[in-house]
């Protein structure tokens, strides 16, 4: 999960999962020197009162509400948006959201021990040309100064401590997540050959000057010969160019798993390039892949732009139909507390949220949707009493088993100052990458809590054979549509462009699977530019 030398960080940036508890169930384990109460909980996406857009059983609207921008989403593309408006001196805006919190998959749990991440938890340190992003770093004492230079000067209390990253490789622990030691020197030569590709990608531009590859997406260049990289999947380019590793097979499958939960031999060539390419590493002056990171994950930036919508936000709120009429936009919700519905009159709205909810919400939308792939995600934050491993390289923020089902897991309690934990909390993930998602997402659906302790159990006893014994809790959190894949001719077709268009300058649309890659950059910039966008066109026809 690092570039260059050691590839981007991409991990497990989904933007489309909130939190709702299902069940509490103790399950008594006898263990082989003592008796350990494991308590599961089985936790997702409020998916049952999503499944109501299908039958559109709610009640009429007994309310009304007037409101001049209306935004329906609170992930991180929709918070951006209403940090924009503020920006720009609008303050008569709403935000309405399904779930009971703000966020996304930029949410977080929490119990006694610390808190933990429910979906993306880092952010790498930006491209030094994306200002929009550093200044908000800024805004958020993230950013704490300016070199000389010009080049910004990050929180060392937010960036990775060190020990930051280490693999199970070969029955041993080594540091980084490339495997290095234990390869045959073939091997070794096709990662040196690689790296030097990407190296050449990311510097690369076209004949519009611009990057090939850059963040966010819409700043990459233009040149045909690149997105014809589009057309064709990661493991057909890896052939393509000669490869034959099988541990740089899998570790691209692994990065790709990574940022589009979709493994090499599904992703477009050219998001698979763009992984280890679109990030510049020319914000520091050490030009390395640090990233910023918090005990809950990205959820830091989600509250950090929830100041935004304060007082401005309907919770547990299901928009179930969004149309225009008599030069308005008229928005149909469920209040899921109260039990009725309402209707909200706007002369704006931005949809910041996915296609495949929003094809239920807006009539004649499914027959581009259907082109939009979204992969299921499972993540299990387990309380453990013991993680050691007999290891020479201790335990570090990211941790990942070589060859593994799941994608490793993090150390939450990282980032704290205080290194004597009293009970270590992990957080394990794992991408249900498959040729048929939605066959994948209705399995998924039927398997019960002891299914899916087993399955995360068996992956880590790859490297920590006690683990069940140690174990005292564990979370399991389903996501059904964790985050947009990149399939190839997706990033550049028409399925996308068509989804972007507004409707009847009222409704507009904002969300990374527009970008066609989910990581907290682009859902920051599309809830920026759809702002952009609403008030220049709003000046043009005044």
């Amino acid at each position: 999960m690092k570039s260059g030398e050691d590839c981007n960080r991409g991990r497990r940036n989904f933007v489309k999962g909130i939190a709702a508890s299902l069940l509490l169930i103790p399950l008594l384990q006898f263990c082989t020197n003592k008796i350990a109460v494991l308590v599961m909980r089985l936790t997702g996406t409020n998916h049952i009162l999503g499944h109501r857009l299908w039958i559109k059983d709610f009640p009429k609207p007994v309310e009304q509400i007037h409101i001049p921008y209306l935004i329906i989403g609170g992930g991180i593309s929709g918070l951006s948006a209403a940090r924009q408006f503020h920006k720009k001196g609008i303050s008569d805006f709403l935000l309405i959201e399904m779930a009971d919190h703000l966020g996304g998959n930029s949410s977080n749990g929490q119990n006694k021990y610390s808190k933990y991440p429910l979906g993306a938890h880092y952010l790498p340190l930006p491209n030094f040309e994306d200002k929009e992003l550093l200044n908000f770093l800024e805004e958020e004492k993230i950013i704490t100064g300016y070199h000389a230079n010009g080049l910004p000067i990050f929180d060392e209390l937010q960036l990775t401590f060190a020990p930051d990253e280490r693999l199970f490789y070969k029955n041993n622990w080594q540091e980084g997540v490339v495997p290095k030691e234990g390869n045959s020197t073939e091997d070794d030569k096709e990662f040196q050959r690689f790296f030097k590709l990407m190296d050449g990608f990311r510097a690369a531009k076209g004949t519009d000057q611009k990057y090939l590859f850059n963040i966010p997406l819409y700043l990459s260049s233009k040149d045909e010969n690149t997105r014809k990289l589009d057309t064709i999947t990661m493991k057909n380019w890896f052939e393509e160019n000669g490869f034959r590793s099988i541990p740089l097979f899998n570790y691209i499958d692994y990065c790709c798993k990574d940022d589009f939960g979709l493994g090499i031999e599904f992703v477009s060539a050219w998001a698979g390039i763009h992984y280890f390419a679109g990030r510049k590493q020319d914000s520091v002056l050490e030009k390395n892949d640090s990233v910023l990171t918090w005990p809950e994950g990205n959820a830091r930036l989600a509250h950090h732009l929830q100041k935004y919508a304060d007082q401005k936000t309907l919770k547990n709120h299901l928009v179930y139909e969004v149309k225009t009429e008599n030069n308005k936009a008229f928005v149909k919700a469920f209040d899921d507390v109260k039990k009725i519905s309402l209707e909200i009159i706007a002369n704006k709205v931005v949809m910041a949220t996915p296609q495949f909810v929003n094809q239920h919400l807006i009539k004649d939308r499914k027959v581009f949707t259907k082109s939009f792939h979204y992969t299921p995600w499972l993540l299990a934050t387990l309380t453990v009493d013991d993680l050691s491993d007999n290891s020479s390289f201790p335990l570090s923020w990211d941790n990942v088993i070589y060859d593994a089902k799941g994608l490793g897991y993090v150390y939450a309690q990282h980032q704290t100052l205080n290194q004597v934990q009293e009970k270590k909390i992990i957080t394990y993930y794992y991408s249900f990458s498959s040729g048929d998602l939605k066959k994948t997402r209705r399995e998924i659906y039927k398997k019960d809590k002891e299914y899916w302790k087993q399955l995360v159990f068996n992956d880590l006893k790859i490297a920590h054979p006690d683990i069940e014994e140690y174990t005292e809790e564990m979370e399991v959190f389903l996501l059904g549509h964790g985050m947009i894949s990149p399939v190839p001719d997706f990033i550049f077709g028409n399925a996308k462009k068509q989804a972007s268009q507004n409707i009847g300058s009222k409704i507009y649309f904002a969300h990374t699977d527009l970008s066609g890659i989910s990581i907290f950059e682009e859902a920051f910039h599309q809830g920026i530019n759809v702002v952009n966008q609403i008030l220049h066109e709003t000046t043009l026809d005044t």
